[in-house]
């Protein structure tokens, strides 16, 4: 069996086995390495090596919990959640607050598109807004799953079809750019265009979650939600407003030195000066935030070795190439295996602008020799790399989800956000691609 298959289905499998994400992906790393062929000295050297790829990304994280911990203790976020909460209190329980439940669905849809362009934060106001509304969903019986759908949406969707913020860079700097570099003369070709079908993909998968999959609801247990969030959480005008003043130094100086841990320390920093966190309080609750997304962080670093191991196997090419023996000059074949086995990249790696570059420069020159057009190219290579980052475990669009949904540790990271977003996201993705493949 080719050494990338099977470590992937390994970290996989030991996943939905509720083993932890970082002993799954290590596991599967070294799983991978061996059986490629790799001493286990060299596995765990490449493992290593790989490691620090995902330090920078584990320390923004980091820095990003401790200024989340920071607004909640002004109560910003605190606040917000007793306006909804009254809002279901003045409702009879047979509308039992539709419009209520729709609009947390379209604040939480809105606020994760403009993460990925508006306020390029990504998942940073997950924690931040998230766990304070949580106590209002289960008042709600919103079910965990649909709100994991709907997030995971709108950090995905956005950077695949809009060529802005993350997806200026996912879209013109990494995808167009490599096809580019590949023999496919990428100018003047409309990547809104290619991608537009893969994007109505994802738009399904989100619709079918929030109207049929989901709608019935879940119950959670209150209490736990009340010892976890329902915090005194004392908030008045001057701290309200100094949080919003804090959030956005936050995102003016993210923004301009391109550093979320300058970002995030600055709003901190903030914070303490104006009092809103006591100096004597400032090293505990830093401490508290660094813990609340230190698991992200370990899964990222985790990711990024094997990653490594992955590469280092060499059987990543190997891979593409049986499956161009499979294929013959079958277009419709070749189109559904270069997308599974994208999946299969992204799921193992965990992000979508890493898997681009790895398979740019095999699938462009397949695409080309089998008669593919620019635009389906541009739409294959696009929907392949974006494929996985849905449903991978170790990937921050499903990580940070959790992060906030699990506050009270209700919320499975694998059955309730992992599994949800691969079938509502990754199954129309890979249709809708494949379409568009085959009609660009």
């Amino acid at each position: 069996m080719n050494a990338v298959v099977a470590a992937v289905a390994i970290m996989l499998a030991l996943s939905l086995c509720r083993i932890h994400v970082v002993v799954a992906l290590i596991i599967g790393a070294v799983s991978g390495g061996l059986i490629a062929g790799l001493s286990l000295e060299a596995t765990i050297e490449a493992f290593n090596n790989g490691l620090g790829g995902g330090a920078t990304v584990a320390l923004s994280y980091a820095t990003l919990g401790a200024f989340a911990v920071a607004i909640g203790k002004s109560g910003l976020a605190h606040a917000l959640a007793d306006k909804a909460l009254a809002l279901v209190g003045r409702q009879d329980e047979g509308s039992a607050g539709k419009g209520v439940r729709f609009m947390i669905i379209g604040l939480l849809l809105a606020t994760a598109i403009s993460s990925q362009n508006v306020l390029p934060i990504h998942i940073a106001f997950i924690p931040l807004v998230v766990p304070p509304l949580l106590y209002v969903m289960a008042r709600l019986n919103m079910d965990r799953r649909l709100v994991a759908c709907v997030l995971t949406f709108g950090l995905i969707t956005p950077y695949m079809f809009l060529p802005v913020g993350f997806g200026g860079i996912y879209l013109n700097e990494i995808l167009l750019a490599k096809v580019g570099a590949n023999g496919v003369d990428a100018a003047g070709l409309n990547v809104m265009k290619a991608m537009a079908l893969p994007a109505l993909g994802m738009l399904c998968g989100l619709l079918i979650a929030v109207f049929f999959s989901y709608r019935n609801g879940r119950s959670y247990n209150l209490e736990t939600i009340t010892k976890a969030e329902r915090v005194d959480a004392r908030y008045s005008p001057r701290t309200l407003v100094m949080a919003l003043v804090a959030i956005v130094t936050a995102f003016v100086v993210q923004l301009w030195l391109g550093s979320m841990i300058l970002g995030a320390l600055a709003g901190f920093v903030l914070f303490n000066l104006s009092g809103v966190v006591r100096w004597k309080e400032a090293d505990d609750l830093f401490t508290e935030g660094m813990k609340m997304l230190a698991m992200i962080g370990f899964i990222m670093i985790a990711a990024s070795g094997f990653a490594e191991v992955m590469r280092e196997t060499g059987e990543i090419a190997s891979l593409v190439d049986s499956s161009v023996a499979a294929i013959g000059e079958n277009k419709a074949m070749a189109a559904l295996l270069m997308l599974v086995v994208g999946l299969l990249i992204t799921m193992g790696i965990g992000s979508s602008f890493s898997t681009i570059p790895i398979i740019a420069a095999l699938y462009v020159p397949l695409a080309l020799q089998l008669g593919f057009s620019p635009l389906a190219i541009v739409a294959l290579v696009g929907t392949a790399g974006a494929l996985g980052d849905a449903g991978s475990p170790a990937s921050d669009s499903t990580l940070g989800p959790t992060a906030g949904l699990n506050a009270d540790g209700q919320h499975n990271h694998i059955w309730d956000t992992v599994v949800p977003t691969f079938l509502h996201y990754n199954l129309p993705l890979l249709a809708f691609g494949w379409v568009a493949a085959m009609v660009l």
